[in-house]
């Protein structure tokens, strides 16, 4: 096996412990802020022909154009709408991703994320902790899952996991894409205000990116109505935090599960005081399992391309 730890490789912004030293193992890592002015790397960290990085870090074109050498990004995340993934493939840069070992993780937490929302389990969580239910306070009632008709905005990898989960409790599954999926028994609605209209609960698992910047907006919300729950577990940007904001506010949809958040790591304040939304760390992923995983194929396209051979899971 050819040894590659002369190799520099930039490990940019957090990552991992074990992710860090299986990347020590192989090759000469350099740290980097992900705050780092690209215009100010020294010479030795120029050098670099690999970089490696977490979902919400990505790379820009800055960094890339930073990095006259560059010749991988290696993404610790399935998500890749933070890296310029066209200025990429112009520069002949190869990106990788981590697809399909989170999967069963992320739709665990989506489905999780649906009934405690439904059933107010941290609201009641906080009553019991807080004694109020031992001093006698009412416990409001909560809202059914069974029997409701689910939709899946992204029928995706997660999004079709998701739906597995949840169909021997929905009373009906449908979905909304860019287009029809021919390997699907689930109803596909074309138009997004009326998959809305149609759905009691949406489980949002569709990309990011540019494409589905506020996908879901204030008419949708609307559309969903005031007995619908949102679960967002793929990237804050799909929905309009302000219009997601003023629609719990004012009691247009009766809940939300969310993961991810527009801001990260910064949530809107209003939300923390609501009841009936459930609020999670972006945490999709994050089982010692799966975070493992994804290391090992982190590692394996970089094995790969530092080889010659073709990447394990591309992007570009």
């Amino acid at each position: 096996m050819t040894d590659h730890r002369a190799i520099p490789v930039i490990a940019y912004g957090p990552l991992s412990d074990y992710l860090m030293a299986g990347l020590k193992s192989r090759f000469h890592v350099l740290e980097v802020a992900a705050d780092a002015d690209p215009a100010a790397l020294g010479p030795v960290v120029k050098d670099a022909r690999a970089l490696v990085s977490f979902g919400a870090v990505g790379a820009g074109a800055a960094i890339m154009d930073a990095l006259p050498r560059l010749e991988m990004i290696g993404l610790f995340s399935v998500g890749y709408d933070k890296v310029d993934v066209d200025h990429a493939r112009a520069k002949g840069i190869r990106v990788s991703n981590t697809p399909d070992v989170l999967t069963d993780d992320v739709a665990d937490l989506a489905v999780g994320l649906l009934f405690a929302t439904a059933r107010n389990i941290a609201a009641y969580d906080r009553m019991v902790r807080s004694g109020a239910w031992a001093r006698g306070e009412g416990v409001p009632l909560s809202a059914r899952v069974t029997g409701r008709r689910i939709g899946i905005l992204g029928l995706g990898r997660i999004g079709r996991a998701i739906a597995a989960r949840l169909e021997p409790v929905a009373g009906e599954i449908l979905y909304h894409n860019r287009r029809p999926q021919a390997d699907t028994h689930y109803r596909y609605v074309a138009d997004r205000i009326d998959f809305a209209r149609q759905s009691d609960v949406i489980m949002v698992a569709t990309s990011g990116g540019a494409e589905t910047s506020r996908l879901v907006d204030a008419e949708m919300l609307e559309a969903l109505g005031p007995k619908g729950v949102i679960v967002n577990i793929s990237r804050g940007s799909v929905i309009d935090e302000h219009a997601l904001v003023a629609a719990l506010t004012d009691r247009r949809i009766a809940g939300a599960g969310l993961d991810v958040f527009a801001n990260e790591p910064h949530v809107p304040a209003a939300l923390f005081a609501m009841d009936q939304v459930v609020l999670q760390p972006h945490q999709g992923s994050a089982t010692v399992e799966t975070r493992q995983a994804m290391a090992d194929l982190v590692l394996a396209n970089l094995d790969a391309w530092a080889s010659g051979r073709p990447l394990v899971t591309p992007v570009a």
